[in-house]
Parts: C-alpha cells; structure tokens; sequence
C-alpha cells in the first residue's frame, strides 16, 4: 500500500510540473511583447519610452533574460512558495488568487454538488420508473445536457431567471442568490455525464444474479435499486468526480465572465490577454493542484471501495 500510495504520489507531482511547464513555454511562444502588452493595458505605449528605460522595466520584470533562465527562476520560486509578481498590476499573485479564489470554491464546489445531485437523481428515477415512454425520455437527456454549449445555457437562464422572472441575478458575486444561475450553468454537463454513466451502470446492474437473489428473498424494486443496484452502479462515479474537476475550473472561466463574477476563471482570462505570465502559471498551478488532490483521494478511496482493487494492489 505504501508503494502505491508513492507512486500516485509521484505521478501527481509529475502532472503538476507538467502542466506548469506546458503553459509556460505556451505563453512564452505567443506572439507580442509582453512588456509592450503591460505598458498598453497602463495607458502607456512603449514607443513613448526611451531605450535606457524599456531596458531598465525589462529588468526589473526579469523580462530581459533568457526563455529558459526565466522558467527555471519562476519554477524555483514556485516551489518555494513564491509565485512571483503580477506584470500588468504590479501585486504579488497570491494576494490577487486571495481574493478571487473563495468565489471560484464556492461556485466549483457548488456546481460539484448540484452535478451529483442531478445526475444521480435523474439516473436513479429513470432505473426505478418502468412506464416505458416516460424512462426512454428521461434517458435521452444526458446526451442533451452535455450537448449544448455552456455559454448558450447561461445565455438562457440569465433571459428567463433573471430578465423574465426576476428571481437571480443576472452577474454580479455578491450572496448566495448571484451563485445560483453560474452555479446551475457549470453542473449541467457534469450532471449529464453522471447520469448516463449511471444509466448505464444501473443497465447492467439490473442483469447481475444477487439482483435476482435480492428479489428471491422478498425485498421491493425500491430496496433492491437502493441497497444493491446503487452501490455497484456508482462506483465509476467516483472516478468520473475526479476527472469533472477538471472541466469545473476550466469551465469556470468561461462561466466567470457570464456572468461577470470577480473568480479566479476571469483572472485568468484577463491575464492570458495581457500575457501576465505568472499569474497564469500560478491559476495552472493551483488548478492542477486541485485536480491531482482530487484524483490522488480517490485514487486512495478506490481500494476501500472496491475489494478487488485492494487485492490487486496487495500482489502488486
């Protein structure tokens, strides 16, 4: 067990040095002059500058150094905590990630929650219904729910939640009432790929011999879905979990601006257009931080969960 939990260990990290390593030489390869970007988003142009001072503000950014010399130096600072200076508004990052990063918990965390909820649900009812009409429509809609593209979704809750009923409001991050409408707009397509996964599983399910030995000694369809069906049809939930973390924080980016919520997703949008290098190498980071946790606890949980895996890992 201490060499599996090792060696997730070490692939997480590797994932973890990967990502930041890929985004940086990325950005590095976009077009522009980052200073140049820096000095527009100020007001200022760089042709305005003389050269002793365009020499000395690449300097001071340590934009005068090498491609490689600049990575190993912000990766080095990385690992030690530092994540730099933002280049386009001059605060370190983790005072910006600070501030942005509750409000992009709170909406991953409950797009995660209503994801699951949702999907489960609409998987367990369409398991337990056998009026067939009603089953076959409600299975054709996962397919629909990760279909449609998110930024259409939020388009069309924000004109009939907020412009024509007026319950949520239409952007903004102040209270519970501005996080349902992002919220509800990022769990859509997790929900729809929980719920057919979980169709599917409970298909499958419904086929195995204990079901048939579970009805045998008297139990209703309701307690055989529940005790039986449910717990053996969910386990490829726990993985999907982990990987829809994933889709949550990208998503978020895209959702963030939607709605015009000051989280880390928009942070990221705006310091991509300004090529403010560390602030995106440290929103990868973080990101894929949470991402590698994510997968590295269920990872973890799978060998309880599952006998089979635990054995598995014993021989190994």
């Amino acid at each position: 067990m201490n060499r599996y939990l090792i060696g997730r260990i070490g692939q997480a990290l590797l994932v973890l040095w990967g990502a930041y390593t890929i985004t940086y030489f990325i950005l590095y390869l976009l077009p522009g002059d980052t200073l140049a970007i820096m000095l527009s988003a100020s007001g200022m142009e760089a042709d305005g500058l003389s050269p002793e001072d365009l020499a000395k503000a690449r300097a001071y950014y340590g934009l005068d150094k090498g491609i490689f010399e600049q990575y190993f130096d912000l990766l080095w600072r990385a690992v030690h905590g530092d994540l730099g200076q933002s280049l386009s508004l001059n605060r370190p990052v983790t005072a910006l990630l600070a501030e942005r990063l509750p409000q992009t918990l709170a909406l991953a965390g409950f797009a995660i929650v209503l994801s699951l909820l949702g999907g489960i649900g609409l998987a367990y009812l369409t398991a337990y219904l056998q009026w067939q009409p009603l089953k076959v429509a409600l299975s054709r809609l996962p397919s629909l729910g990760f279909s449609v593209p998110v930024f259409w979704m939020g388009l069309l809750l924000i004109q009939v939640f907020a412009f024509g009923l007026g319950w949520f409001p239409a952007t903004g991050s102040q209270g519970f009432a501005s996080l349902v409408l992002p919220a509800v707009t990022l769990a859509i397509p997790s929900a729809a790929v929980y719920a057919q996964v979980l169709q599917r599983g409970f298909q499958s399910v419904w086929q195995e011999p204990y079901i048939a030995t579970a009805f045998a000694k008297g139990l209703s369809r309701a307690q055989v879905q529940a005790r039986h069906g449910l717990r053996n049809a969910a386990l490829p939930i726990l993985t999907l979990v982990g990987l829809q973390v994933g889709n949550t924080v990208s998503g978020a980016v895209l959702v963030e601006t939607i709605f015009s919520r000051n989280g880390v997703g928009r942070l990221a949008q705006e310091a991509v257009l300004r090529q403010d290098i560390p602030v995106v190498l440290a929103i990868v980071a973080v990101s894929a931080a949470a991402f590698v946790l994510v997968n590295l606890i269920v990872d973890l949980l799978y060998p309880y969960l599952d006998p089979r895996i635990a054995h598995a890992t014993k021989v190994t």
